[in-house]
């Protein structure tokens, strides 16, 4: 009887309260998805419900969509079992990357993958292409010095689409082939943010590095290549050539040991005029000579932030310095000139003498092994002395006579922060060390003063005790 008063109370609800709760359980929609987990969970201790209607429930519950699923823009969610599903296949996948990196004994990073001089092999690269996909936040991938790799760098490439926000690169003495470097090619498009490039040591490049360089997408981010010692032959300069012409960012160009690209030198240099950010430039024997010297030179008003040109070890340059040393004012912040072993004539080096004192920021002078330089007058080094941070000064085997030594020892009073002096090879030096005692007491901050071959005597000896 009760029962049928309580439904019959239920028919006369009039409209209003019908309208009233359909807004009241639209208000509550937003707080079901809250405790709908928690609801489940006490669906079991309903007191009032059977285990058929459970199981119904249950059942229903599994395969209609829960509140809360679904965001504001409309898009499916992953429901709480796919995420902890996810998050399962994450931590699997990151304790595999630490075992493999611990084979090596490197610690497994999120940002920097380490595998520098580990003895990787081909198997390795196998195992690591495998892993690409938990290490989606690398930032730097270093697998230099490992010879072995060569040949197989194609097996890592392809996974390289998992690491696009790679900016270092380095794959230096890994043996690389021309396949790999096509490869390595092909795969630029994948790591767009990819700033720093370094293939040195990978003798089988040379002749085939138009098989990279094709690849490079106008306006790249690459703003440091280092091809040193890559047998790279003048085909291969100018396919560089072609690829500088696309890199606008340059900073750092290291093409050093290269004995064949001096031929194409002028190709090169005409495309780093667009570099205006060029900051260091490393051509230490790449074949050039005087020609290439002027060549070369022609471009230094374009780099107007040059900290480091080294030129060292191009014999046939020299003769080629005299117009070449006047354009070196343009490099208002050069801190490092490197020309030793350039087989300096004495015009070289007049005309050196009145430009090497105008560059007022230079650190690191180093003129060895230019014996024409002790020949000359000693007016080169009495203006040192307008080189107030110089650091590191090498003029050794330079057949230094006691009027040019005379004249380094007096500037040298003025080079308060000295850290580095290298004498050696100069037979003068012996017997006359004593002309540097002034120096050996004010530069406080020397730490080498190198003076091999010297012919020193005795008196020589207690001047450096004292």
């Amino acid at each position: 009887k009760g029962s049928k008063k309580n439904e019959g109370t239920a028919q006369k609800r009039s409209p209003f309260d019908l309208i009233f709760s359909q807004i009241q359980r639209k208000k509550s929609d937003k707080g079901k998805s809250d405790i709908f987990q928690v609801n489940r969970f006490f669906k079991a201790f309903d007191k009032g419900a059977t285990k058929t209607t459970n199981a119904k429930d249950d059942e229903v519950s599994d395969n209609r969509p829960v509140p809360g699923d679904y965001g504001d823009n409309g898009n499916e969610e992953a429901s709480p079992r796919e995420e902890e599903h996810e998050l399962d296949s994450d931590t699997s996948g990151w304790w595999k990357v630490q075992q493999f990196m611990e084979k090596f004994g490197k610690k497994a990073e999120i940002h920097f993958i380490n595998l520098n001089s580990c003895g990787l092999t081909a198997n390795g690269i196998k195992e690591l292409s495998s892993l690409m996909a938990f290490l989606q936040d690398a930032e730097e991938i270093d697998l230099s010095w490992n010879e072995l790799v060569g040949g197989s760098i194609m097996l890592l490439t392809p996974h390289l689409c998992h690491v696009n926000r790679l900016r270092i690169l380095s794959l230096s003495n890994c043996g690389l082939t021309a396949d790999d470097a096509g490869a390595l090619g092909e795969a630029l498009q994948h790591i767009p943010n990819l700033q720093v490039l370094d293939l040195s040591w990978n003798g089988e490049l040379g002749g085939a590095l138009s098989r990279l360089t094709q690849h490079f997408s106008i306006n790249c981010e690459l703003k440091s290549l280092n091809l040193t010692e890559c047998s790279l032959k003048a085909e291969d300069g100018n396919s560089l050539a072609q690829a500088i012409s696309k890199m606008s960012r340059m900073e750092v160009l290291e093409l050093s040991e290269n004995k064949e690209l001096g031929a194409a030198i002028k190709n090169i240099t005409e495309e780093l005029k667009n570099c205006s950010c060029l900051c260091i430039l490393k051509l230490r024997s790449t074949g050039l000579e005087q020609d290439g010297i002027n060549s070369l030179s022609s471009a230094f008003q374009y780099w107007p932030y040059l900290l480091k040109l080294d030129l060292s070890c191009n014999k046939a340059t020299g003769g080629g310095f005299c117009e070449a040393a006047a354009r070196l004012t343009a490099f208002k912040q050069l801190e490092l000139l490197d020309i030793h072993q350039c087989c300096l004539s004495r015009d070289d080096v007049k005309a050196l003498t009145q430009v090497i004192p105008l560059l007022s920021n230079l650190q690191s002078l180093d003129m060895s092994s230019n014996k024409s330089i002790g020949l000359s007058s000693e007016h080169l080094f009495s203006r040192l002395r307008f080189l107030p941070k110089l650091r590191f000064v090498n003029i050794s085997n330079c057949t230094l006579k006691k009027e040019s030594f005379a004249g380094l020892t007096e500037a040298s009073h003025y080079l308060m922060d000295l850290q580095m002096l290298d004498l050696s090879w100069n037979k003068c030096v012996g017997g006359n060390l004593k002309l540097l005692s002034e120096t050996l007491k004010t530069a406080t901050g020397l730490q080498r003063l190198l003076l091999s071959s010297c012919n020193l005597v005795t008196q020589d000896l207690a001047v450096i005790g004292n």
